[in-house]
C-alpha cells in the first residue's frame, strides 16, 4: 500500500517523487522501474553530460520550442521555469554551467552527477524504488476509493494516486488506452536527413551556420518545379536558422534536428522522402550574393574561383557548390560565365537536396505522440477523466527541439502534478 505510486524511473518519475516527498514528506512513495536500472535516459543525454535545461527563462519564448505542447505549457513554464531548474540543483551542491548556445550542464560535465543527486535524494526522502517491475495493469483499486492498482508480473500494489511517467511506452499507452484515454499515435522526431549527393559526398566533419527550409509538396519532384516555375517562391512548410553538421550519410545539427522535430508528423506522412533548400551563407539571398561575386570579378579578375572565397564558408564545400554550378578548378574571375555565376549564386542560397529517409539521433532520441493533451488539465497535469490520476514527460503528446528542453517538460510537469498531488 502507498499513498503515490510512480510509473517510470527515468527523469519525470524521479523528479515528480522527490517533490511530492518534498511537499509532503509522510507520503509513502513507490517509483516503479522495468528495467533493471533507473534514470538510464538521463545518463546518456547531452553526450553524457546530461543537458539539464536551456537558459531560455521567458516562458512565452520558452514555449516557442515545442512543435507539440506550445500553448498547453506556457502558464506552466510562469510556475515552474528554467530558473527553478537551476535552483534545484545548485541548493543541493551542484553547480551549473550556461554554455553559449544556451543549454546548461553540470559543471561536471558528467550525467552521473545528476543521478547520484536524484539517488541520494530518493533514499534521504524514504522513496522506495522497484526494479525489474514492469506495469502489467492498471486498474480502480478495489480497495481504496478513487485509488488505484498497480499489478507488475506477480503481484498487486494499490495507491491513492498515480503519477504516469513511463516516457514513449506503447504497452503503457496501451493501458491507458484501455483506461478511456485517446492516444496520439507516436512518430519519430529528433532525426537526421538521409541525403545522397555530389555537392555533400566527401564533406563529412564539416559545419556551417545556414537557413534551411522543408519546401512544400510540388517541390519534392524536380519534373514538378520545372513544371510549376510560378510557385517556386511558395513559403517552405518549415524553416529553421543554426549550424548543419555535413555527415557520412547526410545532414545534422542543430538546425536539421530542429526541422525534424517541427515536421515529425508531416514528414511521416510523406515517407521521409522531401526536398530541404539550403542557404549556406543566412547574410545574403541570390541577389545580394550574386552582386557579390560580380564585384569580386571584377576586383580579381585573375585568380581562380576556388582559391578565392567571397564568404566565410569551409573551402571543400565552396569549392564543391562550385564546381555543382560547372565551375572547373583553373576557372578564373574574369573566365566565369554570367550562366555560371548564376548558378553559383543558387547553389550558395537555394541549394535544393533531396531527402531520401532518416537516421535516428540516438543521443536525444524523442516521440512525437502520446496522451492526447486534451484530455489533461495543465494546472495539475491531471487526467480530465479520472480523479487522481497524473502525467509528466513525454507519455503526453509533448516533445520539444533539442537542447535541454524536453527535460524541462519534464522538470516542469513532474513539479506541478507532485504539487497537486501533496495538496490533498
Amino acid at each position: 500500500m502507498f499513498d503515490l505510486i510512480v510509473i517510470g524511473g527515468g527523469a519525470a518519475g524521479f523528479f515528480g517523487a522527490i517533490q511530492a516527498a518534498l511537499a509532503k514528506p509522510t507520503m509513502r512513495i513507490a517509483i516503479f522501474e522495468r528495467g533493471k536500472t533507473v534514470l538510464g535516459k538521463v545518463k546518456v543525454s547531452g553526450g553524457g553530460r546530461c543537458n539539464v535545461t536551456n537558459a531560455v527563462f521567458d516562458p512565452v519564448e520558452l514555449s516557442e520550442n515545442y512543435p507539440r505542447g506550445r500553448k498547453e505549457l506556457l502558464g506552466p513554464f510562469y510556475t515552474y521555469s528554467p530558473q527553478d531548474t537551476v535552483d534545484f540543483f545548485e541548493e543541493r551542491g551542484i553547480p551549473l554551467k550556461t554554455e553559449l548556445d544556451g543549454r546548461i550542464f553540470p559543471e561536471s560535465d558528467s550525467s552521473q552527477t545528476i543521478i547520484d543527486c536524484f539517488l541520494n535524494e530518493t533514499k534521504k526522502l524514504g522513496i522506495t524504488i522497484l526494479k525489474n517491475s514492469a506495469v502489467k495493469e492498471i486498474s480502480p483499486s478495489p480497495t481504496i476509493k478513487e485509488g488505484w492498482r498497480v499489478t507488475t508480473m506477480n503481484k498487486h500494489y494499490h495507491a491513492q494516486k498515480l503519477l504516469v511517467a513511463s516516457g514513449s511506452s506503447p504497452k503503457v499507452w496501451k493501458l491507458l488506452g484501455g483506461l478511456g484515454h485517446s492516444i496520439v499515435a507516436p512518430v519519430p522526431s529528433l532525426f537526421t536527413f538521409n541525403i545522397r549527393d555530389n555537392r555533400i559526398s566527401g564533406l563529412q566533419g564539416l559545419s556551417t551556420p545556414a537557413n534551411v527550409d522543408i519546401m512544400p509538396k510540388t517541390h519534392y519532384d524536380s519534373k514538378i518545379v520545372v513544371q510549376l516555375k510560378s510557385k517556386i517562391e511558395r513559403e517552405p512548410l518549415f524553416t529553421a536558422k543554426g549550424p548543419v553538421l555535413i555527415t557520412h550519410w547526410g545532414l545534422s545539427g542543430p538546425a536539421i534536428l530542429k526541422l525534424s522535430s517541427w515536421g515529425a508528423k508531416q514528414l511521416q506522412a510523406y515517407h521521409y522522402i522531401f526536398r530541404i533548400r539550403i542557404n549556406w551563407v543566412p547574410d545574403h539571398n541570390k541577389g545580394t550574393m550574386l552582386g557579390l561575386l560580380r564585384e569580386m570579378r571584377m576586383a580579381e579578375p585573375k585568380k581562380t574561383i576556388f582559391k578565392t572565397k567571397v564568404v566565410p564558408l569551409p573551402s571543400r564545400l565552396w569549392i564543391s557548390l562550385a564546381k555543382a554550378a560547372g565551375i572547373g578548378p583553373n576557372i578564373r574571375w574574369t573566365e566565369v560565365t554570367k550562366e555560371q555565376l548564376l548558378q553559383f549564386a543558387t547553389e550558395l542560397t537555394e541549394c535544393s537536396l533531396k531527402v531520401e529517409g532518416k537516421s535516428t539521433f540516438k543521443e536525444e532520441f524523442v516521440t512525437a505522440g502520446g496522451i492526447d493533451l486534451k484530455e489533461i488539465n495543465f494546472k495539475t497535469f491531471g487526467s480530465k477523466l479520472m480523479p487522481n490520476l497524473y502525467f509528466a514527460g513525454e507519455i503526453m503528446d509533448i516533445d520539444a527541439v533539442t537542447g535541454g528542453f524536453n527535460f524541462q517538460n519534464a522538470w516542469t510537469g513532474a513539479y506541478i502534478a507532485a504539487q497537486a498531488i501533496a495538496s490533498d
